[in-house]
């Protein structure tokens, strides 16, 4: 089969779940207002793209390679983000909802979360090294031997690491967060 390149191409109000989605690559693409739901999207390229609005939730992503992508207000349900191509990844995430996905043993160094829901994400055994949690909602996400050294939770809520088992030299954390490092100790912080 083979794959097209598309540059500098916008999509707009496309619903891929009634017409197919042309594998390939795509480089400085903007995709808005569409619906990838349940799609493959396993193998495809994504470079210096930007997803604004678009509905991604469990698209499939063995081997999808993203690269400096931007994902604007874009809902992202239950997606295996640790079974893309590990090579150069790199995105950032504005006012999006990720919950029930797992980022497990990627690295994500300088990643951007910004008015996220991570409801149930998976950061286990990754490295999220200067990473900026900024107004995310963190609920039962797990972090579970996590590089966080460096990362910014000042303003995020919701969260429980445990700084036993995650590295968390140098984080920062706000003190009315404070309360999220110590859940397993079983006390209460007033």
């Amino acid at each position: 089969m083979s794959k097209d390149y598309f540059e500098d191409d916008t999509f707009e109000n496309d619903n891929y779940t009634v017409a197919p989605f042309s594998k390939g690559e795509y480089d400085s693409c903007t995709f808005t207002n569409c619906v990838f739901t349940n799609v493959d999207l396993s193998g495809i390229s994504f470079a210096d793209c930007i997803f604004d609005r678009c509905d991604l939730s469990m698209v499939k992503l063995r081997n999808t390679t993203f690269r400096d992508v931007q994902f604007n207000h874009c809902k992202l349900l239950g997606l295996r983000f640790d079974e893309c191509n590990g090579f150069l990844l790199s995105f950032s995430f504005d006012d999006c909802i990720l919950n029930f996905s797992s980022f497990y043993k990627q690295k994500l160094k300088g990643t951007r979360f910004t008015n996220c829901k991570l409801e149930e994400t998976e950061f286990a055994e990754a490295d999220l090294t200067n990473a900026v949690f900024s107004n995310c909602d963190l609920t039962k996400a797990v972090f579970d031997r996590t590089v966080l050294e460096n990362a910014d939770f000042r303003t995020s809520f919701n969260f429980s690491i445990h700084p036993e088992t995650n590295r968390i030299s140098k984080a920062k954390f706000s003190a009315h967060t404070i309360a999220g490092l110590l859940n397993q100790y079983n006390i209460i912080v007033e």
